[in-house]
């Protein structure tokens, strides 16, 4: 169909998912490997997999309306609806269950307004937000662990166990700032009220921490040229679907 996005013109990937046409082909070969393109019973869909793929990437990159979407891929808005619901958990980066003795993780809780109110609450930027726990690895900056959900309002120390991302690294060394204060990680030293100045030796650890911590505020920043991340409409899981699978295409961009 004329005027109609598609895998085959291949100009058309790298805006939306942000990888390489050869990055795209070995996400597709995974995806079939993962048995995300069953053969279904009754009516098959209307698009391959390839073009599917990207009209979810396309979603959650730009996050446009399903009635603004859907023509772009020459479906109707019931299909575009159905293909995010079936294909967008099948996107979702699988978190490393193993790490060296000598990896240092990092972690923080960025904050996804969140229209679905039964999983969001008003937060610090006094909008209805999830706040999501991201790991990264401190040397490869790939995501290792993205924690569920949790309402906005839940303080990072919180978040940290009761997304699952604390069960998710073990006993992995873990730098955080200092919202993770009485977790057992890694986090900048803190002068007490009516105590002098920090010895040097202190202040300089804590300005090698930022330094490196500063690596997950990146990742981010990255992962917020999603949309979908700034204004989730989302239902239910849809919100986490999209943070996790947003979090794989993001390693498969650093990958190469």
């Amino acid at each position: 169909m004329a005027g109609v996005n598609t895998a085959s013109e291949l100009s058309w990937i790298t805006p939306f998912t942000g990888l390489s046409p050869r990055q795209f082909g070995k996400l597709i070969t995974a995806l079939r490997r993962e048995g995300a393109d069953p053969v279904r019973k009754g009516r098959p869909w209307s698009l391959p997999l390839e073009d599917r793929v990207l009209l979810v990437a396309a979603y959650w990159r730009t996050n446009l309306t399903l009635r603004q979407l859907a023509p772009l891929f020459g479906v109707s808005k019931s299909a575009a609806d159905r293909i995010i619901g079936a294909l967008g958990p099948s996107l979702a980066f699988q978190p490393r269950r193993r790490f060296r003795k000598d990896t240092v993780l990092i972690v923080d809780g960025t904050l996804v307004p969140t229209r679905d109110h039964t999983i969001a609450e008003q937060s610090k930027n006094y909008r209805y937000s999830t706040n999501h726990q991201v790991v990264i690895d401190a040397d490869t900056r790939l995501i290792v662990a993205v924690g569920r959900p949790v309402s906005g309002n839940r303080n990072d120390c919180k978040a940290w166990e009761l997304s699952g991302a604390k069960d998710a690294i073990g006993h992995t060394t873990v730098i955080a700032d200092g919202g993770y204060r009485g977790t057992g990680l890694v986090i900048p030293h803190r002068r007490e009220r009516g105590r002098p100045a920090l010895p040097d030796w202190k202040e300089e650890h804590n300005r090698s921490h930022r330094k490196v911590r500063a690596r997950v505020e990146h990742a981010f920043a990255l992962m917020k040229t999603w949309k979908i991340l700034r204004d989730c409409r989302l239902k239910s899981d849809g919100v986490h679907h999209a943070m996790l699978g947003i979090a794989r295409l993001h390693n498969l961009t650093l990958a190469g």
